[in-house]
């Protein structure tokens, strides 16, 4: 595992998180310009399925997926309603990985508060690169500097000035004098609710459940510790609490989605992380 604050080199891998869909050819056009620029680039689609323009969404994957991925990865994230306008493009170097971004928030607040986390501004005029299209910054923009930073011809000076990021726009959990409450942040394709309510509020808690609206969600291990079609609260692999309905879409069973409130009711640890 990697430490925070130090650097590593380029692995070759390069992954890719966008709102771009597969219905339409920008996530592999995007792809055949990295590996033009690099081809032996190893390019992993982590995700093109974020919603439209959903920043916070990406935030919370980008940060609850680069871990598993080898030091010296460069992980570019393109969900960027602001694509040409005067908005900044970021590159950071972060827990030995490599990360690219636009200037909206997307970058994690955990990321940025690494030991060491360096984040810079990239200067399209240092690099050489062409004008961009306007509409597509994904192709024009992020996937030559992920290249150069891949193949080890780009380091992260080289791109331009150090940067102070915008916060990020993924909320955190808040705690009133009852419960911690949190929000869903994602719909995954089985319908689970995955919420920003991280494991660490209910270690060592004591009847722990979950409050949407006025319905009690107990909290469980796994989806076979209830019987088909009941709900439940669980922690999920990515270290978060999801609620699931066992067989079922939860998304549907409640009627709710991303953005609904969520309260973590019970004897849980006393602060947020």
């Amino acid at each position: 595992m990697s430490r925070a604050g130090e650097t590593a080199p380029p692995s070759g891998i390069i992954t890719l998180i966008t709102d771009f869909g597969l219905s339409d050819p920008f996530a592999g056009v995007m792809t055949g310009a990295i590996l033009s620029r690099f081809p032996a680039a190893r390019v992993v689609d982590l995700c093109h399925g974020i919603r439209p323009q959903a920043v916070a969404e990406a935030a919370f994957w980008l940060e609850r997926c680069y871990p598993w991925f080898p030091p010296g990865s460069v992980h570019v994230a393109v969900v960027d309603p602001g694509v040409g306008s005067a908005r900044r493009i970021l590159a950071a170097a972060i827990d030995a990985h490599y990360f690219l971004a636009p200037d909206n928030g997307l970058l994690g607040q955990r990321l940025l508060d690494s030991p060491g986390a360096r984040v810079h501004a990239i200067e399209l005029d240092r690099l050489g690169l062409a004008r961009p299209s306007a509409t597509f910054h994904g192709r024009d923009v992020f996937a030559p500097v992920a290249a150069a930073i891949a193949s080890g011809t780009l380091d992260l000076d080289g791109v331009g000035d150090p940067a102070r990021p915008k916060p990020c726009v993924l909320a955190t959990p808040t705690k009133d004098s009852q419960a911690f409450v949190g929000e869903v942040v994602s719909v995954d394709r089985y319908g689970n609710l995955i919420s920003n309510l991280d494991e660490a509020l209910v270690e060592g808690g004591a009847d722990l459940h979950l409050m949407i609206g006025d319905r009690r969600i107990p909290l469980h291990r796994t989806y076979s510790d209830v019987e088909p079609g009941e709900l439940l609260a669980l922690v999920n692999a990515f270290g978060v609490i999801e609620v699931a309905a066992r067989g079922q879409s939860a998304e549907r069973v409640l009627g709710i989605g991303r953005g609904a409130p969520l309260r973590l009711n019970g004897s849980c640890r006393a602060h947020a992380t």
